[in-house]
C-alpha cells in the first residue's frame, strides 16, 4: 500500500513520487532494490523503515541523503529536488566513523570545518551539541576512550552540530547491547523532542519501531516495495507490554513473516546458483 500525502500546511520534509533505484542498471550484475515508492514525510515527523535484510531499506536513505541517484521517480526536501547531498540532511550510519585522530569536539565539529568555519565558533557549537546530548565531560576525548553508546551519542552529536532539516538513521543502534540500545531510544526521542528535525529511521527490530515511530513503513523482499504503513498514535515513552502495543507487535509480525521467508528465499537461491 503506498503512502498518502500528508499535507500540514508546510513543505514536506521529505518526498518521493515513483522512486525506483537499480543497481549496475545495464550490465549482467543489475539488481532492482526499489520500486515505485511513494512516501511522504511531515515536518518533524518521527518514521521507521522496517523490512528484512536486502530489502532496499538503507538504499532508500542514501537516495533521500543524496549519496546516490534514483533510476527513476523524483525526491524532494522541503520543496527543492534532491540533485546530491547538503547540510539540512544528515545520514547517520551504523558504524559511528568517528576520526580516531580527531578528539570529540573536533569529530563533532567536522562538517562545519569543511564550510571555513572558525575554530572558536565550531568549538562553541561543538559545545553546546555535546551539552544537548549529554557528554560534555567527553569534550576532549578520543573516540577510543568512549563506550560504544558515547561514541553513537558523539556520531548524532556531530549530524545535529549541521543543524539539519532531516535526519536519517540507518540501524545506529544495531551493534549496541540491548540495555544500551534501549537507552539510546529513550536519548534518541529527547533530542528528535528538542531538534524538531523530521527522522527517518532503518531497523530491522519490531520493538524499536514501535517504540520510536509515528509511522512504520513495511517493506517487502527485494525489490523493495512499499507494503503496508501503520500508525502509531500514542505518548511515549511507551510501554511495550500494552495490550495496545502487544496487538501492534502481532500486526507487525504478521506484515513481516512472509516477506522475511521471500528474502531468505531469493539468498539461498543465489547460494546455489553461485
Amino acid at each position: 500500500m503506498a503512502d498518502a500525502p500528508r499535507l500540514n500546511g508546510l513543505a514536506s520534509a521529505v518526498s518521493c513520487v515513483g522512486v525506483g533505484k537499480i543497481w549496475n542498471a545495464g550490465s549482467k550484475r543489475a539488481q532492482e532494490a526499489l520500486i515505485d515508492i511513494d512516501l511522504e514525510i511531515e515536518t518533524g515527523e518521527f518514521v521507521v523503515l522496517l523490512g528484512p535484510s536486502g530489502c532496499g531499506k538503507s538504499t532508500l536513505l542514501y537516495l533521500i541523503a543524496g549519496l546516490e541517484k534514483p533510476t527513476s521517480g523524483v525526491i524532494n526536501s522541503l520543496s527543492e529536488p534532491v540533485n546530491g547531498p547538503a547540510p539540512e540532511r544528515s545520514l547517520i550510519f551504523q558504524e559511528t566513523s568517528l576520526f580516531p585522530w580527531l578528539n570529540v569536539w573536533q569529530n563533532v565539529s567536522f562538517g562545519l570545518s569543511l564550510c571555513g568555519v572558525p575554530t572558536e565558533t565550531r568549538k562553541e557549537t561543538a559545545r553546546q551539541v555535546l551539552e544537548r546530548v549529554g557528554l560534555s565531560d567527553a569534550f576532549e576525548k578520543r573516540p577510543d576512550e568512549l563506550s560504544g553508546g558515547m561514541r553513537q551519542r558523539v556520531a548524532v552529536a556531530r549530524a545535529l552540530a549541521m543543524q539539519p532539516k532531516v535526519l536519517l538513521m540507518d540501524e545506529p543502534f544495531a551493534a549496541l547491547d540491548v540495555q544500551t540500545r534501549v537507552k539510546m531510544q529513550g536519548f534518541l526521542l529527547d533530542v528528535w523532542d528538542v531538534s524538531k528535525a523530521s527522522v527517518l529511521f532503518v531497523t530491522h527490530h519490531i520493538d524499536e519501531a514501535i517504540a520510536l515511530a509515528d509511522r512504520v513503513v513495511v517493506f517487502t523482499a527485494r525489490p523493495g516495495r512499499i507494503k503496508a504503513v501503520v500508525s502509531i498514535d500514542l505518548p511515549r515513552p511507551r510501554d511495550l507490554t500494552s495490550p495496545a502495543l502487544l496487538a501492534m507487535r502481532v500486526e507487525l509480525t504478521s506484515l513481516l513473516r512472509d516477506e522475511v521467508d521471500r528474502a531468505f528465499a531469493e539468498q539461498e537461491s543465489l547460494s546455489v546458483t553461485r
